[in-house]
């Protein structure tokens, strides 16, 4: 597990303490934590332990209690709490699950005694006289090395050399570790970089490249607020107003001028949509509704179940603050400031703020237009008779389907059959009157090669292994001025392979400003396999616990065939390309599906 995947949850800085036994890890940790609490850093330290230690003391109500069969075993005090888990595994614990149980809201860092083989960011120490070798010499995370007089360093070490005796010096340079420490980004569909060498494309890796390739489209249309539902805004919205356009009432009840008067002299009545012609002065009060204009003179409203009126004149219970329950002019938006910018999709949020300040014909990009044909003489349009042998053809129409959420215009040309020229004449067609091209069928290894024959004649295409399940085989390229994409044939694998790749080459052309994926973290509910060296995505179930927390759970087989899954999830779990096991219990991305399916 490299470090940024073992780090990727951790939200304060993680050093490890690094050392063979009997360098004195410990001895160093009992005088340099009391020191960096003295500079006032509260630190958390994890140390790993032989696998039968215990914690507690025979006799002891918590021993007892799990030595009975208690799982968990949590005891508290006023001063302190203690968890007992019994977790066996083979080998060493999961470091990156222990620091996840860490509270890191209440500490400034936390130091990792032990785990010397794990990738993360260590200070060795070093002893001449117990006889082992430098790590740091095949460990390039090592930041420093302290160590006795005795010890002889390489000439070419040009690692920071502390004394190990030196507690105020290392307590320095932990300080400017905590300084210079930067916290990971989360990086769950795998690495970014083009320069990583991969046999195959990481997510993260093909996305990049697709969007360095998208030029978003530079026509522009005006239309009414109704129609621009799901339309990108291709200039900024400005506000020819304030909102609210005057200072007004938050609530039903009293406006006052503010002051150490005990009653108020009632003189009138204002309602939203009209205004008070007077001025209130000092002593006086006006009845006034949610929304009304405030009139000249006062500052502030009392909310009217806190008001006794009687005879004309008013009396409030508690303490009355000046400008309370009082909306400023332009306190939500200025006339003249950006309410939305350009490149922002228009959803029925927008529609009502652009709608609420008169701006009723707003200038959008126009829709990408987007060319689908399904291949293959298995496959049977769904109006037709099934034949023998054959499928009916369901990726169109889930293309159909995502393609209408982002507001594209379709071209559907149908099924295109198993004959070379055919493709030619279909991909022609396509390419000349769209703006993107998606076929499902006929990318993976040992498909027939008329797709890949024709596409060679027609354009400049790609074919790319990605390191994920299901969507493995991706083509992706030009004919013309279009974009090509060729996905896979499994219906899974189609909707899966869209929402990662294509989804975001179609928000970009159509000019959406910024977009990313949006994933989110929630709790297993049982286990879950992958492969390491792949990112996993499979159909989840997520909703909140009891605990207030999201929970999710797959939604049964995971088969790229199994179209009913897809139905049932509401959201893709995403098992990171470190990760070959998830537990119950252990935090996981989740990629919802609100914003395509």
């Amino acid at each position: 597990m490299s470090a940024d995947t073992l780090l990727s949850d951790c939200r304060v800085p993680v050093l490890g303490i690094c050392a063979y036994s009997g360098t004195g890890k410990t001895t160093l940790l009992l005088k340099l934590l009391p020191e960096l609490n003295r500079r006032g850093l509260k630190v958390a330290v994890v140390k790993h332990a032989h696998h039968n230690f215990e914690v507690d003391k025979p006799g002891k109500d918590s021993f007892e209690l799990r030595k009975a069969g208690a799982d968990q075993m949590l005891i508290g005090s006023s001063n302190r709490r203690a968890l007992m888990m019994e977790r066996p595994v083979e080998g060493d614990p999961d470091l990156k699950e222990l620091l996840a149980m860490i509270d890191q809201s209440r500490i400034d860092m936390i130091l990792v005694e032990g785990f010397k083989k794990l990738a993360l960011p260590k200070l060795e120490l070093h002893r001449a006289e117990v006889g082992k070798p430098f790590v740091f010499t095949h460990d390039p995370l090592i930041q420093a090395i302290a160590c006795d007089e005795a010890t002889r360093l390489p000439s070419d070490c040009t690692l920071p050399q502390l004394s190990i005796n030196d507690v105020d010096g290392i307590a320095d340079f932990i300080q400017r570790f905590i300084a210079q420490w930067t916290p990971v980004t989360p990086a769950p569909l795998g690495p970014s970089c083009d320069s990583v060498e991969r046999k195959q494309l990481s997510v993260n890796q093909g996305v990049a490249r697709i969007l360095s390739k998208v030029t978003p489209l530079s026509e522009t249309e005006s239309l009414p607020l109704t129609q621009a539902l799901g339309r990108v805004l291709a200039q900024d919205a400005i506000s020819p107003i304030n909102v609210p356009q005057h200072t007004n009432s938050a609530m039903d009840g009293y406006a006052i001028a503010h002051g150490d008067a005990d009653e108020f002299k009632v003189v009138g009545e204002v309602f939203a949509g009209h205004a008070y012609d007077g001025t209130v002065a000092a002593g006086e009060a006006v009845k006034i509704m949610t929304g009304a204009p405030l009139p000249a003179g006062a500052d502030t409203v009392i909310m009217r179940e806190l008001a006794t009126e009687q005879d004309g004149r008013v009396r409030f219970e508690g303490a009355i603050e000046p400008g309370q329950n009082v909306r400023q002019a332009g306190e939500d938006i200025r006339t003249g400031a950006t309410a939305l910018t350009q490149g922002a999709r228009i959803s029925a949020a927008e529609m009502g703020l652009l709608a609420s300040l008169g701006l009723a014909q707003p200038t959008v990009w126009r829709r990408p237009k987007v060319a689908i044909f399904s291949t293959g003489d298995e496959v049977c349009a769904p109006e037709a008779p099934l034949k023998q042998n054959c499928i009916f053809d369901a990726n169109r129409f889930s293309l159909h389907g995502m393609l209408a959420q982002l507001g594209c215009e379709v071209i559907d040309l149908g099924i295109i059959e198993d004959n070379e020229d055919a493709m030619v004449t279909a991909l022609e067609q396509a390419s000349s009157q769209a703006d993107v091209v998606i076929s499902s069928g006929g990318v993976s290894v040992g498909d027939a090669d008329f797709i890949k024959d024709a596409l060679a004649r027609l354009g400049t295409i790609d074919f790319w292994k990605i390191a994920m399940r299901p969507g493995r085989p991706l083509a992706f390229g030009t004919i013309g001025n279009a974009l090509f994409f060729g996905l896979p044939g499994n219906p899974v694998a189609v909707m899966i392979s869209f929402m990662q790749f294509v989804q975001p080459a179609l928000r970009k052309l159509a000019g959406e400003s910024h977009w990313a994926p949006r994933l989110v973290k929630a709790v297993a509910t049982e286990p879950m396999r992958s492969r390491t060296g792949r990112t996993e995505f499979s159909r989840g179930i997520a909703t909140l616990g009891a605990a207030g927390q999201l929970e999710v759970r797959t939604t049964g087989s995971q088969g790229s065939g199994i179209l009913s899954s897809m139905v049932q999830a509401n959201c893709l779990i995403v098992i990171e390309e470190a990760i070959d096991l998830v537990r119950p219990g252990d935090a996981v991305w989740v990629q919802p599906f609100a914003d395509l399916m």
